[in-house]
């Protein structure tokens, strides 16, 4: 954990109402700096409210917020040129063209990126004329990101940072955000896709109606149990093949025909599963082994239900 007062972003308790709903009810956290931290939550979570508070943009109704050691609202003048941010759409004014904007910003900052270069590692060179509304919107997302990241600052908040991006586009972000990192930097990013929180985040916080439900690393969070899972045709008499199983194990059919076996998988589980299989003329397709994923957790944590 990082000490009190040496976190990049350090939140206490947070609280932001609309009326009677509370959209964060009691948040804390902590980023480290120097890492990339994921806040992950289902739509409605709290979790862009948390970061506009964090930016300055909305004022919390109870709770302590630092960033950089200082109050986003009341030391705005002061971290502004400090800590970059990507919303989650918009930032540039429809008629800026892209290029000339974003040297525009970079002139603002003492050691920026070079601009042109900038655009060129995000496939945005040919459209430095063309004004921002006429970007298309994943042009549009790669642009708001040079604009956050143009004035090498020492924190960065993306929101949504790969929305809508192609593959090309996706892994040209992950490693402008891996080389942010690299550089010192601390990243505060919220997404809904869970290869990119586990391929980028140092920490991983969960969120679920205003608060924290879970918070760690990759590897805390998902553990280092490893899970069988196989095809076969459906209706398979699971408590009958858990019986076959070694204590403690736990199996499920979800969707028709794809079984899930939690145990302790080793060789002789294996084999104990093939067997049974074979024994009731059940042929098995597609056997594996692997470890369960950030997004079996987040589902587990989050429920399956669809949010608004």
């Amino acid at each position: 954990m990082t000490p009190p007062g040496d976190g990049a972003v350090e939140l206490g308790s947070l609280v932001k109402r609309y009326g009677t709903a509370a959209a964060v009810d009691g948040l804390s956290l902590t980023a480290a700096r120097g890492a990339v931290t994921a806040l992950l939550g289902p739509n409605g979570a709290g979790k862009t409210t948390t970061i506009e508070i964090c930016e300055g943009f909305r004022r919390a109704d109870a709770g302590t917020v630092r960033v950089l050691g200082l109050d986003p609202v009341a030391d705005a003048r002061a971290l502004k040129p400090r800590v970059g941010v990507m919303p989650q759409s918009g930032g540039v004014p429809g008629t800026a063209r892209a290029g000339e904007f974003l040297k525009l910003v970079a002139s603002f900052h003492a050691t920026p990126l070079d601009p042109d270069a900038l655009l060129a590692r995000l496939g945005l060179t040919e459209h430095a004329r063309t004004p921002f509304r006429r970007l298309s919107g994943g042009q549009q997302q790669r642009l708001s990101l040079a604009v956050a990241v143009v004035g090498r600052p020492e924190l960065v908040f993306l929101d949504e940072p790969t929305t809508g991006l192609d593959p090309q586009a996706r892994h040209a972000t992950w490693e402008l955000v891996e080389g942010l990192r690299a550089a010192g930097a601390s990243v505060v990013l919220t997404t809904h896709n869970m290869d990119e929180a586990e391929r980028l985040a140092d920490r991983v916080v969960i969120v679920d109606h205003g608060r924290v439900v879970a918070e760690g690393t990759p590897v805390e969070l998902t553990g280092a149990e490893r899970q069988l899972r196989f095809r076969a045709r459906p209706g398979l008499g699971l408590e009958e093949l858990i019986s076959a199983l070694p204590a403690g194990s736990a199996a499920k059919e979800s969707p028709a025909g794809h079984y899930l076996i939690e145990a302790d998988v080793r060789p002789e589980l294996l084999a104990t599963v093939t067997a049974w299989c074979a024994s009731h003329g059940v042929l098995t397709e597609d056997l594996r082994i692997e470890r369960r994923t950030l997004e079996d957790v987040f589902l587990e944590l989050t429920g399956r239900e669809l949010r608004p």
